[in-house]
């Protein structure tokens, strides 16, 4: 990428003079402004500094590279700003970070998963070079400046086909996949170059794998360094090998020291030859907290289950949608023919393929490949026993932590070492969370179900509000988890005895979870990181079908305040929904359910029924974005006291 073409002499400030991070920002707007990069200063600098509010932009060596995705933004564009004095106080990854150089950068809304990753990803990689940032930091003049921007040193790549020199290889990874990634990388790189080492990193960031390793430098490596904030992929390849695992911020630290330990450590490790069984990973970690651990097991989950959520619902739905407009409800109810299959497979992922791949890929962040098969049978059993992605989440961590403990305790060395792998880890791991499964965790799980069944038949009659409302939240509570059933089983109950005002109040709420999800992140997107927009867009399509499950990924990334925000607005559409005695003797027929009303007027039923719906998103979106709001002023307050 040739960063001369994407800003220019007019947007370059050197030996400027500001003292807030405010201030400085606002003047690279301006000068974006004059040179016509963007339409309006305000509006971009409002976006700018929303992003500010999401995570620290300083970083480390004096730098800070704010940006903005927006609509205001005219064409990809950068500014940059270099101070007499430095900034002390901009938030950063490295706490004593005083920031001196400012790069700004403009990227239109439409590029934003692609023009605005390639240029951080770049700047990131060679701005972590020692030299080229000198070359920019001595600039004489705007002119000498630009010329260094592309002046980018090769040395790098010609430390790498010395082979002569020791190879240590690398893979950095954080969850954004962009600047700590890229960054943890060239540093790396930069050390390497220092002490005389060959280093190959391979990325593992938004784009994918970027420059994964070739055989023969697995062959020669000494070591490798894993630094990551989130699961790597197909680590395997690095059996028998030297290995340092440890954060993705680790090598922004202390690069030098990393290889030096790496290749320290492997002096005492014999690499195995074709002739002799592989011996065990050697790792140093560092001690990794509980909690940090079930956070990146819970987003490795999510990050697998997503599309099959997004998929499964939109296939549900488009079957269901022909069979409404076009009369074929006969055929979409015949089994065996291709709109009941088309409907059942959608059905399948949601409800029998979701959860078992929640669990196993949650297993799988904690304890690796050994975790996948017990993971899977724990998510099974979950499925089996009716406990919904509740049971499946906590079948997952009990298969990951067990098969941690076993590969502590039971070694795959030796001449049993494929006995242990294919045999011992999968069929006792599986067998010993089966048993946890089925006859400890999942009986609490079906006692709540049972019982919650049987309490609310002693709230329907005359206690129609609380009935309402005691439906509404148990929709939202786990979005189609055990409590959701339980209010679905007592429904359909109530419809078999005649009762369909209770049903009518179910279908209503369900649409207010995917509503909610859709508003919040098309309408209010600072809040809400890439992966959660991109969801956003179509949940909304996904409630129209009667589809809770769309807003899964929202709840387990931020259970307390999402659960919350739509437990309330839920619970005063199921409220409205029972008190006015809206009826509905038809199942899952999603928003096509306003032809088969009953209790008021047909026009009244719908107003009141699709009202109450928009009504309760409307409640619980705005509880959901100011709680959202708190959340980032927190976290931005704490930066800066941190700083």
């Amino acid at each position: 990428m040739e960063l001369k073409s994407l800003t220019s002499g007019d947007l370059i400030l050197l030996h400027a003079s500001y003292s807030k991070k405010e201030d400085v920002i606002r003047a690279l707007c301006e000068r974006l402004k004059k040179a016509g990069k963007i339409s309006s200063v305000q509006n971009f600098y409002h976006d700018v500094m929303e992003r500010e509010k999401l995570s620290a932009t300083g970083i480390e060596s004096d730098l800070a590279i704010p940006h903005g995705k927006s609509e205001a933004a005219d064409e990809p564009s950068f500014a940059v700003a270099l101070l007499d004095r430095p900034i002390t106080d901009w938030p950063s990854i490295d706490p004593d970070n005083r920031v001196n150089m400012i790069f700004l950068l403009a990227i239109p809304e439409k590029e934003a998963g692609t023009t605005h990753l390639k240029l951080l990803a770049e700047l990131s990689k060679r701005l972590s070079n020692s030299d080229y940032r000198k070359r920019l930091f001595t600039a004489e003049d705007v002119t000498d400046f630009l010329n260094h921007l592309d002046d980018y040193d090769r040395k790098i790549n010609n430390q790498r086909s010395d082979t002569n020199r020791p190879l240590v290889l690398a893979v950095t990874a954080c969850p954004a996949g962009i600047a700590h990634t890229y960054m943890a990388a060239q540093s790396l790189e930069n050390a390497g170059a220092s002490l005389g080492v060959r280093v190959r990193v391979e990325k593992q960031g938004a784009n994918g794998i970027e420059d994964p390793f070739k055989a023969d430098e697995l062959a020669q490596a000494r070591a490798v360094i894993l630094a990551h904030d989130v699961q790597l992929k197909h680590v395997n390849r690095f059996d028998g090998m030297t290995v340092i695992d440890t954060s993705v911020a680790a090598p922004l630290k202390n690069s030098e020291k990393l290889i030096k330990q790496a290749l320290d450590q492997s002096k005492q490790t014999v690499r195995p030859s074709s002739k002799v069984n592989p011996e065990p990973i050697h790792r140093t970690e560092e001690k990794q907290s509980v909690g940090n651990e079930i956070k990146q097991a819970v987003l490795t989950g999510i990050s697998y289950i997503v599309p099959i959520i997004i998929a499964g619902g939109m296939i549900q739905a488009i079957s269901l949608f022909i069979a409404q407009i076009f009369n074929m409800n006969d055929l979409y109810n015949t089994a065996g023919t291709f709109l009941n299959l088309l409907h059942s497979l959608g059905s399948g992922m949601l409800g029998t393929l979701m959860v078992p791949v929640l669990a196993a890929y949650v297993s799988y962040s904690i304890s690796d490949k050994p975790g996948l098969a017990p993971g899977f049978a724990a998510g099974l059993a979950a499925s089996l026993i009716n406990t919904g992605f509740v049971g499946g989440l906590a079948g997952g961590f009990i298969a990951g932590y067990l098969m941690k403990w076993m590969k502590k305790h039971i070694k795959t060395s030796g001449v049993f070492s494929g006995f242990v792998t294919f045999w011992v880890y999968p069929v006792l791991g599986t067998l010993l969370v089966s048993i946890l499964m089925f006859l400890i965790v999942g009986k609490p799980i079906v006692l709540l179900n049972n019982y919650l069944v049987d309490w609310l038949k002693g709230l329907s009659g005359s206690n129609a509000i609380i009935l309402g409302v005691v439906l509404g939240a148990m929709v939202s509570f786990d979005l189609g988890g055990p409590v959701n059933k339980a209010a679905y089983a007592f429904c359909i109950g109530a419809m078999a005895d005649g009762n369909i005002v209770p049903y009518a109040a179910f279908a209503s709420v369900k649409m207010v979870s995917a509503f909610t999800v859709t508003a919040c992140t098309v309408l209010f997107k600072k809040y809400f990181d890439n992966d959660e927009r991109e969801v956003g867009k179509s949940t909304w399509i996904l409630g129209l079908a009667g589809i809770t499950e769309g807003a899964i990924p929202f709840m387990l990334k931020d259970p307390v305040r999402v659960v919350a925000s739509l437990i309330a607005g839920s619970a005063i559409t199921g409220a409205i929904v029972a008190y006015v005695g809206v009826g509905l003797p038809v199942p899952g027929a999603g928003i096509f359910s306003v032809f088969f009303l009953k209790g008021p007027a047909l026009a009244e039923g719908i107003f009141v029924w699709i009202g109450a719906a928009l009504l309760g998103t409307v409640v619980s979106t705005v509880l959901l974005l100011i709680l959202r709001a708190l959340k980032y002023k927190n976290h931005a307050e704490k930066n800066k006291v941190g700083a």
